[in-house]
C-alpha cells in the first residue's frame, strides 16, 4: 500500500475583518454558521495584527471585508488575514470584497497613471487568495485582472424586485446616469417588464476627481416614474445633478437605485435635497447613522453573498443565481 486515504469532510469557515462586522454576521447566520473567532488590533504605530483562534487547516476559508474609509487600512487588514490563513494551511482562500477597492482606477485616462484595480488583484493573489468574490464591479473587465476564478455577483435582482413595488410599471423609465451603464440599464428594464430606457449626457474633467456635470437627458421621460441607476454613489454630485436634469425634463418622480453607498460628504445632504422620492442602496458598505436620511432605504446583500458562498463551497454554479449572466 503506497497511499493513505483521508475520510475527513469538507469544512467551511467564514472570517471577517473589522470594517463591517454586521454584514459578515448576517452572512454567517444565512449560512447557519458562526464567524471564525479572531484577535485583531492595531499597534501604536498603526500596524495591524490578526490571529485566528481556531484551526483552519484544510478548510475552505472565505475572508469577508468591506472597504469604507479609511479604505487603505481595511485593505491591509484583509491582506494580512489572507496571509494568516495561508500560513495556517487553509486549503482554499476566497476573498469576499462586496465593494471592490480601487475599482474606479481600472484603466489609464492619461499618461503615467496607475491601474490600481489590477494592483489590488495582484496583491490578493500574492497574499494567497485562490478566488475572488465581489458585487457589481465598476466595470466587468476587472474580472480579468485576477489570476483565478472570479465570482461577479449582481445586486440587480435584489434592487429591481424592491423597486417594482414602488413604481407604476406602465409608466416607468430606466435611466442610466451615462452611456457607460446602458447595458446594465437594459437588464434593469428587463426586470421591470420591458421598461423604456433613457440616459443622461454628462461631461467629466479627468483632472478633477469626484466631479461630473449632468447636461441633458436622451429619451422620453416626461410624466414618467424614473429609476435612476448606478453602481455606486460617492459624493453624490453626479447623481443629484442627474435628478435635477430629469425633473427639469418633466419626470413625474425619480427613484435612485445604487449598489454601493460610499456616501462621502456631502453625499447625504445632496441626496436628501436632490428631489428624489427614494434612494435605494444595499449594505455592501456600512452606513453610519449620521449618513442616513429620510428618503434612504437599505437592502441587505447578505442572502445573495451567502448563497454564492454556498455554491462555491458545494462546487455548484454561481451564475445559476443570475440566469446564466456574470
Amino acid at each position: 500500500m503506497t497511499e493513505i486515504t483521508a475520510h475527513g469532510e469538507k469544512r467551511l469557515v467564514v472570517a471577517s475583518g473589522r470594517a463591517h462586522p454586521e454584514l459578515a454576521q448576517e452572512i454567517a447566520k444565512e449560512l447557519g454558521t458562526e464567524l471564525l473567532p479572531t484577535s485583531a488590533y492595531d499597534f501604536a504605530n498603526g500596524e495591524t495584527y490578526v490571529r485566528f483562534e481556531d484551526s483552519v487547516r484544510g478548510a475552505d476559508a472565505f475572508v469577508i471585508q468591506a472597504h469604507p474609509a479609511p479604505i487603505n487600512e481595511w485593505i491591509m487588514e484583509q491582506l494580512i488575514m489572507i496571509d494568516s490563513l495561508k500560513r495556517a494551511s487553509a486549503k482554499r482562500i476566497t476573498v469576499v470584497s462586496p465593494f471592490y477597492p480601487y475599482a474606479r482606477q481600472d484603466k489609464k485616462h492619461r499618461g503615467r497613471e496607475p491601474i490600481s484595480a489590477r494592483l489590488m488583484a495582484d496583491l490578493y493573489k500574492t497574499a494567497g487568495a485562490h478566488r475572488l468574490m465581489s458585487v457589481d464591479l465598476h466595470t466587468a473587465q476587472i474580472q480579468g485582472f485576477f489570476d483565478g476564478p472570479v465570482d461577479h455577483l449582481m445586486a440587480i435582482p435584489l434592487l429591481a424586485d424592491y423597486v417594482r413595488t414602488r413604481v407604476d410599471l406602465n409608466k416607468v423609465t430606466v435611466v442610466s446616469p451615462d452611456t457607460g451603464r446602458v447595458r446594465v440599464a437594459e437588464q434593469w428594464a428587463e426586470r421591470l417588464g420591458g421598461a423604456p430606457l433613457a440616459f443622461v449626457h454628462k461631461t467629466r474633467d479627468v483632472t478633477v476627481p469626484n466631479q461630473a456635470v449632468s447636461k441633458q437627458v436622451v429619451g422620453q421621460i416626461e410624466g414618467r416614474d424614473c429609476v435612476l441607476i448606478d453602481d455606486m454613489i460617492d459624493t453624490g454630485g453626479t447623481i443629484a445633478g442627474a435628478v435635477q436634469v430629469l425633473k427639469n425634463a418633466g419626470a413625474r418622480s425619480v427613484i435612485i437605485a445604487a449598489t454601493h453607498a460610499v456616501f462621502s460628504d456631502p453625499a447625504p445632504r445632496r441626496l436628501s435635497e436632490s428631489g428624489a422620492r427614494e434612494v435605494v442602496v444595499t449594505n455592501t458598505l456600512p452606513i453610519a447613522t449620521d449618513k442616513r436620511f429620510e428618503q434612504l432605504t437599505v437592502l441587505s446583500i447578505a442572502p445573495l453573498i451567502a448563497r454564492a458562498i454556498h455554491e462555491v463551497f458545494d462546487d455548484g454554479s454561481v451564475t445559476s443565481l443570475f440566469d446564466g449572466r456574470s
